[in-house]
């Protein structure tokens, strides 16, 4: 037993002067003759011996009364180890999306912070952040009204950015206990990384889980086109019921277009397809209706008028295949020789190609290294007969690379780099058996540049990066078949699409991208971005004949947002959340280490309350003496 105030116990000491008195008490009797005294001196005796037994009493009921008043004062309690300790307390609350999840009409969330704010203390100071947002030494009282006004957003911490950011919100001193509470779904996800152990920190997680874990997700979507009058548009969904039909709707803006059911198979996915005109702008949503999450349950798009990559071929090939690969209708090509070039047009490229040439004077490798240098994509196919010196003279202004001679020797091309960026989702799997392309001369090369494509005899026949590209050897159908295999239509696209990077029918939030405008911007001039009153300005580089933009940080909301220069609007991009968190998959936090696992936030804290439970007495004591009263009472009464 401990005391609040232990002072107050040195009265205890005072109960001895009591005790003295009635021990050193000398009483004066006045004596009376009587004739007869025998029965009188029995009376006498008895009442002697009452009257001691009842001062005795007496003497010992006030000294416990007083004893206990005395203690009571002192306020004696109880209580557990850590209870008296200073504490530090800090909640992670989720607030991701898996949390829009229903239990009784209420989210996860919802509930998770009215359950907070009921079983909070008023005046407890404590910090508290979600995915996005940190309160630091706060009440709940404090930011009650942010916490029920909280969004959700398409951003998870996993366990590992969880425990690191609440140790930036505790105190550095070891004389205080540390609390961290974390409140979420746990999805599977939520896994990534290495939990850091810290003995100084009792974590407590909450796992809060929906009664219904089935969700209905509008996964993604992409076009096929025929190059007729209509496109094929697809989309993929997931998350329903074997069987289960569910009504799903395409929009053009405000206006309804199309409207169809989705049927779900045994793998619980689904794919759907509207036909629209070819060459129209849309401006698309696709909404379901799902009592699952909300936040997946519509889909962005647009489709805008088609730009032409614009392509210059300075060629003294034989060959046609550069017609092939660049049709008219997302093409502007240009092929001249090199005595028919007008090295003015150049700079309005997106992409030159240098295609068989014996030679490259000086003044077109000055013009070549400007344009690469303004951000456009630079094709190398040398000749059989090319003029190494030349050639090396250009790439010297580039980068490290050097043709250092020529071989006459038959070889496969047989290796593909498949994560290179050039081929990215243009192959399902890696590829090992199909029919090798070969060339019969190639030039052997020194350069630190990315492999893309490779020889038999592991020299490389197709490097490079970041729109500069550089083959090992002449392209001629004489020297290689190569034009004729179906690997050059994805390696001479890319290298034309990543030229001029146009907005694709839809983009992902908190993903990198990197779209590129067709304009010029005149001195201080910007380009911005809106949707409605939102409007923010993204990273840019302005090039002589676009303007890239680079989208990180922004935009932080889904739909379809405008591209406007001088406030009049260029084209329009779409942005969608990450899928991530549609599939309801969840951990299994029992099983971590170093955790204590709650199953609500109601029993945490009676948990907590228990661990901090500090026992009163004083009341009791104070009740005591109350009795110790009565009985005094009821001595004086039944003892004469």
């Amino acid at each position: 037993m401990q005391f609040k105030h232990p002072e107050i116990l040195w009265a205890l000491f005072l109960l001895s002067i009591p005790i003295l008195i009635h021990l050193f008490q000398l009483r004066r009797f006045r004596k009376t003759p009587f004739t007869n005294v025998a029965m009188l001196q029995k009376v006498v005796s008895e009442s002697r011996k009452s009257n001691t037994l009842k001062k005795w009493l007496l003497l010992i009921t006030r000294l416990f009364l007083l004893a206990a008043l005395i203690i009571a004062f002192a306020q004696p309690f109880s209580s557990t180890v850590t209870a008296l300790q200073q504490k530090e307390t800090v909640v992670y609350l989720d607030n991701s999306f898996s949390m829009q999840a229903k239990n009784n009409g209420l989210s996860l969330m919802e509930k998770a912070i009215q359950d907070l704010i009921k079983n909070m203390d008023a005046e407890t100071v404590f910090s508290l952040f979600t995915n996005e947002n940190t309160f630091r030494d706060v009440s709940v009282k404090d930011i009650q009204n942010q916490l029920l006004s909280l969004p959700y957003t398409d951003r998870q911490l996993n366990l590992e950015d969880i425990q690191l950011k609440a140790n930036t919100l505790f105190s550095n001193s070891n004389a205080t206990i540390k609390n961290l509470i974390v409140i979420s779904d746990f999805q599977q996800r939520m896994a990534a990384g290495q939990i850091p152990s810290d003995s100084t920190v009792h974590s407590y997680y909450v796992p809060i889980r929906p009664q219904d874990r089935t969700n209905v997700s509008i996964d993604s979507i992409y076009l096929e086109d025929d190059f007729s009058d209509q496109t094929r548009l697809h989309i993929l969904l997931s998350g329903g019921s074997d069987g289960q039909n569910l009504p799903i709707s395409l929009y053009n803006g405000s206006s309804l277009i199309a409207k169809t059911a989705a049927k779900f198979n045994t793998a619980h996915t689904s794919e759907v397809m509207f036909s629209i005109p070819s060459g129209q702008e849309i401006n698309g949503r696709i909404i379901i209706t799902d009592n699952g999450l909300g936040y997946d349950n519509q889909f962005y798009f647009n489709i805008n008028t088609k730009e032409k990559i614009k392509v210059l071929a300075i060629s003294a090939g034989t060959g046609d295949y550069l017609e092939r690969l660049f049709p008219e209708e997302d093409f502007d090509l240009t092929k001249v020789t090199l005595d028919q070039l007008d090295y003015s047009t150049v700079e309005g490229q997106n992409m030159v190609i240098l295609d068989n040439l014996n030679t490259i004077p000086n003044s077109l490798q000055n013009v070549l290294a400007s344009f690469k240098e303004d951000g456009g994509t630079l094709v190398v196919a040398p000749s059989e007969n090319s003029d190494l010196t030349s050639y090396n003279s250009l790439f010297s202004q580039l980068s490290n690379i050097q043709f250092l001679e020529k071989v006459d020797n038959s070889v496969n091309i047989t290796a593909i780099s498949f994560g290179h960026p050039l081929y990215k989702n243009v192959f399902e799997k890696e590829v090992a058996n199909f029919q090798y392309p070969k060339v019969e001369q190639y030039f052997r090369i020194r350069s630190n540049l990315p492999r893309i494509l490779s020889l038999d005899n592991n020299e490389p026949f197709l490097l490079g990066s970041d729109g500069w590209y550089c083959f090992t050897a002449s392209l001629e159908p004489e020297n290689t078949n190569f034009t004729a295999s179906p690997l050059i239509v994805p390696t001479f696209y890319n290298m034309a699409t990543s030229s001029l990077k146009l907005p694709q029918i839809q983009h992902t939030l908190g993903q990198v991208e990197s779209v590129d405008i067709s304009t010029q911007l005149t001195n201080d001039a910007i380009l911005s971005v809106s949707k409605g009153d939102e409007t923010f300005i993204p990273l840019q580089q302005s090039l002589p004949n676009k303007v890239r933009l680079v989208f990180e940080q922004n935009p932080t909301t889904d739909g379809i947002y405008t591209i406007t220069q001088n406030g009049q609007a260029l084209t329009n991009i779409s942005f969608n959340y990450p899928r991530s968190e549609s599939q309801l998959a969840y951990m299994d936090v029992e099983s971590l280490n170093q955790t204590d696992t709650q199953e609500s936030i109601d029993s945490l804290f009676t948990y907590l309350e228990a661990e901090n439970n500090i026992a009163a007495y004083w009341k009791w004591f104070v009740i005591l003496a109350l009795l110790l009263a009565l009985v005094e009472v009821i001595i004086q009464k039944i003892i004469p």
